[in-house]
């Protein structure tokens, strides 16, 4: 099925601006934000414990632990987005910097990642229904 271009390249802005917004919400600390674009049976796999987070209630619980290390106004930024979007699915891959006040050692840190969401057009708006971070293996 070919892409009509013009309703991918809508879509896929729609969808840029959703992770934009995502990272803002994430650097403020703002969980309704952080949880507001996402599907409620999201599943997402991270680089910390847990492993494979089902839901949102689960998902949300994620952040808790990221909060720890990560101040309001730290870097969650997004380096590089690639955006590929149809009518009604949706994923987009980045490059992503995350950085933190302390480190449970009172050392500051930098953490680049990669970053993989599935979404879907659900009711008429993009969700994120799946969600990946990873890390390079050394």
């Amino acid at each position: 099925m070919a892409l009509d271009k013009q309703h991918d390249s809508a879509d896929a802005d729609a969808v840029r601006g959703l992770i934009e917004r995502w990272a803002a919400a994430v650097r403020a600390h703002d969980y309704e934000g952080i949880l507001a674009e996402h599907a409620p049976g999201i599943v997402m796999f991270d680089v910390p414990p847990p492993l494979l987070s089902r839901g949102i209630d689960e998902y949300r619980r994620t952040w808790d632990l990221f909060f720890t290390v990560h101040e309001p106004g730290d870097a969650f930024d997004v380096l590089d987005l690639e955006v590929t979007a149809g009518r009604d699915v949706a994923f987009a891959v980045a490059l992503m910097r995350c950085g933190g006040s302390h480190d449970g050692e009172g050392e500051a840190y930098l953490l680049d990642f990669r970053l993989t969401v599935g979404l879907r057009k659900l009711a008429g708006r993009w969700q994120i229904v799946h969600e990946h971070h990873s890390v390079p293996a050394d």
